[in-house]
C-alpha cells in the first residue's frame, strides 16, 4: 500500500530553537540591520557590498548550529509517510536533518547563483563561504546569494502549490500564516483534508477547515502530532 501524503509547510520557528534568529522578533532589524538594507532587492542594488557581508555573516553562524528534535521529527514520520517539506527557510538544517525531499521557497543560504542568469546556481564549498559583489562562477558569471530578496518573485512557489494539491495530510510548523505568497499555500489543500497548525503563538483560524492547533514550540509539538497521527 502507498504511503499517504504529509505536506509540511515550515517557517523561521523550526529553527528559532536552533539558535537561528528572525527579523520578526526585533521589529524589522535582523541582526542589527534594517530588513530593507539586507534583504531586498532595493537593497542588493544600493549596496551589495552590504549584502554580501552580511549574507557571509550569517554562512558563518549556520555553521555553529544543529538541526534539532523537530527537524528530526519530521525525519522520522518518513518512516510511516511520504513527507515533502516546502520550507520558507533558508538554512539547511533540514538537509542536515536527513529529509528527502524539501523545497525551500526562499533560496538557500549555501548557494550562490548568476546575477545574470538566475537559472545557474552553485553550492559553495565549505571552506570558501564567503563571496563580495566581485565573485564569479565557475563559468564566469558574477554572483549574487542565492536568496528570493524582497520586492522579487518567489520562483518555486508554483511547485510548492502542485505538492500541496497531493496531500493527504498538511502541516504548518512555525509560520505565522500571514506572510505571502508563503502563507496562501493553505487555500491549495484539498477539501476534507487534515490540517495540523503547530506555533507557540499561533494566528487566529477563523475558515480553515479540519484545522488542529498545537500551541507549542516546534520541538514539542512535532512530539504531540507524532502522537496524534500514531493514534489515528
Amino acid at each position: 500500500m502507498a504511503k499517504k501524503i504529509l505536506v509540511v509547510s515550515t517557517g523561521a520557528g523550526i529553527s528559532k530553537e536552533s539558535g537561528i534568529n528572525t527579523f520578526r522578533d526585533a521589529d524589522g532589524l535582523w541582526e542589527n540591520y534594517p530588513v530593507m538594507d539586507v534583504a531586498s532587492a532595493d537593497g542588493f542594488r544600493r549596496n551589495p557590498e552590504l549584502v554580501h557581508e552580511f549574507y557571509n555573516a550569517r554562512r558563518k553562524a549556520l555553521l555553529e548550529v544543529e538541526p534539532n528534535a523537530a527537524h528530526k521529527g519530521l525525519v522520522d514520520l518518513e518512516k510511516d509517510y511520504d513527507v515533502y517539506i516546502i520550507t520558507q527557510n533558508v538554512d539547511d538544517l533540514h538537509e542536515r536533518a536527513g529529509s528527502s525531499h524539501i523545497t525551500h521557497l526562499h533560496g538557500e543560504l549555501m548557494k550562490i547563483r548568476s546575477v545574470a542568469d538566475p537559472d545557474y546556481i552553485e553550492t559553495l564549498d565549505i571552506e570558501h563561504l564567503s563571496t563580495s559583489p566581485s565573485t564569479r562562477g565557475k563559468r564566469g558569471d558574477l554572483m549574487r546569494p542565492h536568496i528570493v530578496f524582497f520586492q522579487e518573485p518567489v520562483p518555486m512557489i508554483e511547485e510548492a502549490i502542485r505538492i500541496v494539491e497531493k496531500a493527504d495530510i498538511f502541516v504548518v510548523v512555525g509560520t505565522s500564516l500571514v506572510v505571502y505568497p508563503a502563507a496562501g499555500l493553505i487555500n491549495y489543500v484539498r477539501p476534507g483534508t487534515p490540517i495540523y497548525y503547530i506555533d507557540p503563538h499561533p494566528a487566529p483560524t477563523p475558515g480553515i477547515p479540519n484545522v488542529t492547533v498545537i500551541a507549542e514550540p516546534a520541538t514539542k509539538g512535532i512530539e504531540i502530532l507524532k502522537n496524534m497521527l500514531h493514534n489515528i
